[in-house]
């Protein structure tokens, strides 16, 4: 009989997903559940014929230059990539993949989510009751910002922002205001309700609320730095469910504390776990511990698209999700 590919996961998946892999696959999972160090990718890559990483996990040149690799495909938990190095996986000869569209709706879904626990103050308003500071209803307690109606602006517009597009238009009748590299074409942008900006200026200052939907290069980190915060409307807020890297988080702290924004809701952070002590302090800023995708619907979808590309890879077909 033919042995099974060994596949190492670099996280634990959720069980029913780890166990519909391990009826076609020796799956070996990482049982502290815990980011992997570069040793330890290194002795995955040597090791198993594909190595499953997540967003913790830094594969970058000095992890794919391992000698005596087994591995020859990295089939991504998750539809970010910019965690692994995909012109040294190419030199390597490794295919990459990853598993798109399972998590939009979840991820667009928070997105709102954000929006409105930030702009209404829940998470303040929650930890007052727990503390049990709350002392009844009161015209001058908690107040909030209105959220329909208002200008939603979005920095990219691939399938989460387009979701979220939709659901601020159709639930809350906001204006969208779109700034993306690709943009669609004036007939496109009528028929999705949003309206395109010329540039990243021209959206930050009109937009009520700033939501960030772009992937991480090297020309978007410190996308939203201290001139791009300066240039927001006084009373806006920013919202994160992408990347951490894409705003200068010192930047922000300034401009929370005396600049114009009046709040932010922030799922990612530039160097996750860890975060600056000030965010943490401040009550107008909601923060969630990457929650993004975290519906046991989309995890479990997501361990399914990875073996559904892995299914292909083994059997000498193209992988759907393949990135390189």
């Amino acid at each position: 009989m033919r042995a099974r590919p060994r596949v190492v996961l670099s996280r634990r998946w959720p069980a029913l997903a780890e166990s519909l892999l391990a009826e076609d696959y020796e799956v070996m999972p990482n049982a502290p559940d815990q980011p992997m160090t570069a040793a330890g990718m290194r002795e995955a890559l040597r090791t198993s014929d594909a190595f499953c990483p997540t967003v913790t996990d830094q594969v970058n040149a000095g992890v794919l230059a391992v000698s005596a690799r087994r591995a020859r495909i990295i089939a991504n938990y998750g539809a970010g990539f910019e965690h692994i190095d995909l012109a040294a996986a190419r030199q390597a000869g490794l295919v990459v993949t990853n598993t798109p569209d399972v998590l939009t709706d979840c991820t667009a879904d928070l997105t709102l989510a954000l929006i409105l626990a930030t702009a209404r103050g829940l998470a303040r308003g929650d930890r007052l009751v727990r503390a049990g500071d709350w002392a009844g209803w009161s015209p001058a307690s908690i107040y909030g910002n209105r959220v329909s109606g208002k200008a939603l602006g979005l920095v990219g517009f691939g399938r989460i922002g387009r979701a979220v597009a939709h659901r601020a238009r159709r639930g809350f009748g906001m204006q969208v205001l779109v700034c993306t590299p690709r943009p669609p074409d004036a007939q496109q942008a009528r028929s999705l309700g949003v309206e395109i900006c010329a540039d990243l200026d021209e959206l930050l200052g009109r937009s009520d609320f700033v939501s960030l939907h772009c992937p991480v290069t090297p020309e978007t980190v410190g996308l939203i730095g201290r001139a791009q915060l300066a240039r927001m409307r006084r009373g806006a807020i920013l919202i994160n469910t992408a990347r951490g890297a894409l705003v200068d988080e010192n930047a922000l702290v300034e401009a929370l504390r005396s600049g114009p924004l009046a709040g932010a809701g922030l799922d990612v952070y530039a160097r996750e776990p860890e975060l600056p002590e000030a965010l943490r302090k401040m009550d107008q800023v909601v923060l969630l511990p990457h929650l993004g995708s975290a519906t046991s619907e989309t995890r479990e979808a997501m361990g399914l698209r990875v073996k559904k590309n892995l299914d292909c890879f083994f059997a000498g077909e193209e992988p759907p999700d393949r990135v390189a």
